[in-house]
C-alpha cells in the first residue's frame, strides 16, 4: 500500500476528509458543522482556525486512518505504532501482518533502487525514502508487538 508523505497539517486534514465515507459533506455533518463553516475550518479560510486535534481524531476513528498521529510522530523524527488488542489476534492475523510488513519493506527497497538509478538522491527522494522507512518500521513494530501480545505467557490467576 502506497501512502503519500504528508508534510503539512493541511495535507493531513485533506487526506482525512478524502478518506471519510461521503467526503466533506458527511465529515461536516459528523462534526455538527454547516458545510461552509466546515470548509472554512478545514481549509483555513475566512480567518478560521483549522480543525482541532479532537475533531480530526473523531473523523479518523471512523475511517481507521492514522494520518494525524503519523504526521505528528514524523515531526519528531519518529513513527506511530498501533498496539494490538489480544481479542483481535490469531495466527492468521500475524501472518497477514507479516505479509504487509514484507510489502512495506519491498516498497522501501523499490524506492531506494529508483533513487540510486542516477547516482544522486535528491530532496524529494529523501522525503519519500524517509516516509517509506517510517511506514515500514511502524509495520514491523506492530507485527512484533502483535506476536508478543498473542503468545506472551500470562500469569495464572490464583484460586480463591
Amino acid at each position: 500500500m502506497k501512502r503519500p508523505a504528508l508534510e503539512t497539517r493541511r495535507q493531513v486534514i485533506s487526506a482525512v476528509i478524502c478518506a471519510y465515507p461521503g467526503g466533506r459533506e458527511c465529515a461536516a455533518a459528523r462534526l455538527g458543522l454547516p458545510l461552509k463553516k466546515f470548509d472554512n475550518h478545514a481549509y483555513e479560510t475566512a480567518g478560521c482556525r483549522p480543525l482541532n486535534d479532537q475533531q480530526i481524531l473523531l473523523l479518523e476513528q471512523e475511517t481507521g486512518t492514522t494520518h494525524l498521529v503519523d504526521y505528528l510522530a514524523a515531526q519528531y523524527g519518529g513513527f506511530f505504532v498501533r498496539q494490538a488488542e489480544v481479542g483481535d489476534l490469531d495466527n492468521l492475523d500475524l501472518y497477514s501482518r507479516g505479509v504487509e510488513t514484507a510489502v512495506r519493506r519491498g516498497r522501501l527497497n523499490q524506492l531506494i533502487a529508483e533513487a540510486l538509478e542516477d547516482g544522486v538522491i535528491d530532496e524529494k527522494e529523501v522525503v519519500a525514502l524517509l516516509a517509506a522507512h517510517r511506514h515500514y518500521m511502524a509495520g514491523s513494530s506492530e507485527e512484533l508487538h502483535a506476536l508478543v501480545t498473542l503468545h506472551a505467557r500470562r500469569p495464572r490467576s490464583k484460586p480463591n
